[in-house]
């Protein structure tokens, strides 16, 4: 079973991590890109929210017999899509999150701040849209969530 209170948790923590991205996102871009301590929070706010996002999708997944989906990042995005966990809308979100994720992950040193500001202009509804979507599955499908930790 889901365990509700888990993914809350994460949600509400990705809230977070997104109010603080929203704050870099509003800076003028001269601004961010001469403020390295702007461009290293993005970063990490960025890469913490990409994380939790396919950590709650392979526990979804997992939880519900997807367990085939739950293995590998844009397996995650296709699987929360093909088992209606979110809207079709966002597979190709999910798709690009998974492959930035990556990048951050793996090829940390080829990331430039503009890079990041980009990011930061253009995705983050991504994020909110994907936590609108989570929190709307975990409290209506009672059926398959646990509310105890």
């Amino acid at each position: 079973m889901i365990d509700r209170q888990r993914i809350l948790e994460r949600l509400e923590l990705m809230n977070h991590f997104l109010r603080q991205l929203k704050r870099l996102a509003a800076m003028d871009r001269r601004a961010f890109l001469m403020d390295p301590l702007a461009s290293a929070a993005a970063e990490s706010y960025l890469r913490r929210s990409l994380e939790a996002v396919f950590d709650i999708g392979r526990h979804i997944l997992a939880k519900t017999g997807h367990v085939d989906l739950a293995s590998e990042y844009k397996a995650i995005a296709r699987g929360l899509v093909e088992s209606g966990v979110v809207d079709q809308v966002l597979r190709e979100p999910l798709t690009k999150m998974a492959g930035y994720r990556n990048r951050m992950v793996h090829f940390y040193h080829e990331l430039t701040n503009e890079e990041l500001y980009d990011v930061l202009q253009t995705s983050l509804a991504d994020i909110d849209s994907f936590i609108r979507s989570i929190r709307d599955y975990v409290l209506t499908d009672s059926s398959n969530t646990n509310t105890n930790s």
